[in-house]
């Protein structure tokens, strides 16, 4: 069974610096029947104008994964992690116990396009964390490449729960889930007019709660950036 919500469905934030799009409730946005899917809580799409940032801000008992699409972001915690996020790459923090972060333009005249995600961690309070990996785009053209995992197997970046985040660049080809692997999966698209997920057409934003698929085939019309995530 495969469940859309359209881009425009979703939650919308613009503080004119910042402009997020909110797949589930957060902060003035509150919904009881998008709460969350599984383990996973936060899902936002964001813009954020030049020479714009958030100052250090608290964070306690969540798995957080920051995904650049456009632009860059540099980073720093009280974790001692810190560092450039680029196009390509995937950083996690693991809140923990708690733990203080500062994300500010890597290049401030120009904007950033980035996803922030938000996972459930498995149990509470344990010792904050940081990790950042770069996965070129041949790793991710016409193929869903592993980025995180609860194992870090595959050379993903490790995160503290039973799930496993794939991404992938598509041109005008197919991609598949691994059968073997899939349980139930929330999906996001991006920067295309159309995907098309087992015969589901996506636009650029559109988003699918999947379960009870033998697998999932995506077949891109247009160039497309796609996040899968298998979650228990």
């Amino acid at each position: 069974m495969i469940k859309l919500r359209k881009a425009g469905d979703r939650f919308h934030t613009n503080a004119g610096w910042l402009d997020s799009w909110h797949t589930f409730s957060f902060g003035d946005h509150y919904d009881p029947e998008h709460m969350g899917f599984r383990s996973l809580r936060v899902n936002q799409r964001r813009h954020r104008a030049a020479r714009a940032g958030f100052g250090t801000h608290p964070h306690r008992d969540m798995e957080i994964l920051t995904y650049v699409l456009q632009g860059g972001l540099a980073h720093r915690d009280s974790t001692g992690g810190g560092g450039e996020i680029r196009p390509g790459d995937v950083q996690r923090m693991s809140a923990g116990t708690g733990c203080r972060a500062q994300r500010v333009q890597r290049l401030p005249d120009r904007p950033v396009h980035f996803l922030q995600i938000w996972i459930v961690p498995e149990q509470r309070g344990s010792r904050p964390g940081y990790e950042q990996k770069n996965f070129p785009a041949d790793e991710r053209k016409g193929a869903l490449r592993l980025l995180a995992s609860r194992d870090g197997r595959e050379g993903s970046v490790k995160i503290n729960q039973d799930a496993a985040v794939y991404g992938a660049l598509s041109g005008k080809g197919r991609a598949r889930h691994p059968p073997a692997r899939l349980r139930t999966a929330r999906l996001g698209a991006g920067g295309a007019r159309r995907v098309e997920l087992n015969g589901q057409k996506l636009a650029a934003g559109d988003g699918a709660a999947v379960s009870d698929e033998r697998a999932l085939g995506l077949q891109a019309t247009d160039p497309a950036e796609v996040l899968v995530f298998d979650l228990a």
